[in-house]
């Protein structure tokens, strides 16, 4: 039984690593985790060991920020913390026939010095953000040595390209993160209309997202129609229900009720009501029409699922202009966002003129629900990655 272990550069990366994790499993391998920045939470829900002491930082992993991000990297320990997590690696290399890298750059660097066969799913790149993808040095050189047994891409284009620049097959069989949906988009009983509300996983920056988003439902409340619409905030643990309550009611929201069985706070403002749950992320998107997101993983999956985004860019130090401007080039124009805004008044009427307009074409334009699933196909693919990647790692390794 081959021993594997699972390396990831992110909160989003860690999901589509513990998937993979649990379908090694399912096959018949030993599977460890080393999530290189993070708690590894996913991992923790899927069962699959933890390697070392993990730890939580507010940036979305290395390399993935603002100017701010990089410096709260430096001066927050997280570079320090990355090379303690690359020595850990380096001494337990030996209980490993190969490593599985998730993300980017990072822990592809991580294999490469174990100097260990490696497989790697690069969901940080796409050729879509630019047309041709230029990867960062060295990563062509790391991708091209004989240690790299096989690459797989987060979409086709990126696969046909990376082909093309590294003279050996790189393959596109879905995104794993996508999986868990596919069964179950018949489950949920869909409302009238639901819109899903995504400020994000990391604390401190999901507090001045979610003070964005409800400054948007704010503006919204002037018109009588969204009281009929149902808004669905999505809320992870790092957001207490008191810090919740503080918020609202410094902004004169008015406390309906508490449902504990259901993890629900519920407020309105003016004729405007939200619904505030715990740990109930897939549900959510699952029943939404529309979601309003500021966090990277949300927004990727409500566009795999054929559902348009709403963007609301942010301060950082992830969810930051820049960082929205890249992901709406990944996903494509299913994925829209005030720009070119004068202020922050001018972003959230932009904002809500947006969420008007998109409400319109989901009820009244079939076409339009028709192109945001060819959209979802061509962006991010179709069910069973897990699946697909496993079997074909089977019959690389059978031939090593």
């Amino acid at each position: 039984m081959s021993r594997i272990l699972l390396l990831s550069n992110g909160h989003g990366e860690d999901l589509s690593g513990s998937l993979i994790a649990k379908q090694l499993v399912n096959s018949g391998f030993s599977v460890e985790a080393l999530p290189i920045v993070g708690k590894g939470i996913h991992y923790e829900k899927e069962k699959i060991k933890i390697i070392g002491k993990t730890k939580e930082f507010s940036t979305g992993g290395i390399g993935y920020n603002s100017f701010k991000g990089r410096l709260n990297e430096i001066f927050g320990g997280e570079i320090i913390y990355v090379l303690k997590r690359l020595y850990l690696t380096y001494k337990i290399r030996k209980k490993y026939n190969y490593f599985f890298v998730v993300g980017d750059i990072v822990p592809v660097f991580f294999a490469w010095v174990c100097k260990k066969d490696f497989f790697t799913y690069l969901v940080a790149y796409s050729s879509h953000y630019e047309g041709k993808l230029k990867l960062p040095w060295p990563s062509k050189f790391f991708l091209i040595s004989k240690k790299a047994k096989k690459i797989y891409t987060r979409d086709f284009l990126t696969a046909n390209d990376l082909t093309s620049q590294l003279k050996k097959k790189v393959s596109f069989f879905g995104n794993p993160f996508m999986d868990k949906f596919f069964f179950r988009d018949k489950e949920l009983k869909k409302s009238d209309f639901s819109i899903g509300l995504f400020p994000g996983s990391r604390f401190p920056e999901i507090l001045n997202n979610f003070v964005l988003i409800l400054e948007v439902l704010e503006a919204l409340s002037d018109f009588s129609y969204f009281q009929k619409i149902e808004f669905n905030f999505a809320i992870v643990n790092a957001l207490s229900s008191s810090k919740i309550r503080e918020i609202f009611e410094n902004r004169k929201w008015v406390y309906l009720e508490k449902i504990n069985e259901k993890n629900l706070l519920k407020f309105q403002y003016k004729s405007l009501t939200v619904n505030l749950y715990w740990n109930t992320f897939d549900e959510i998107l699952l029943k939404s029409r529309l979601c309003i997101s500021m966090a990277g993983t949300a927004a990727e999956q409500a566009i795999g699922l054929g559902k348009p985004v709403i963007q609301i860019e942010g301060k950082g130090p992830q969810f930051t202009k820049s960082f929205a401007e890249a992901q709406r080039r990944l996903l494509g124009k299913y994925v829209f966002c005030a720009t070119n805004y004068k202020n922050k008044n001018d972003q959230i009427n932009q904002t809500t003129r947006l969420i008007i307009q998109v409400i319109y074409l989901i009820k009244l334009n079939k076409k339009f629900l028709i192109s945001c699933h060819e959209n979802a196909k061509k962006r991010l693919g179709e069910n069973k990655a897990c699946i697909k990647m496993v079997d074909d790692m089977n019959f690389v390794m059978k031939y090593d």
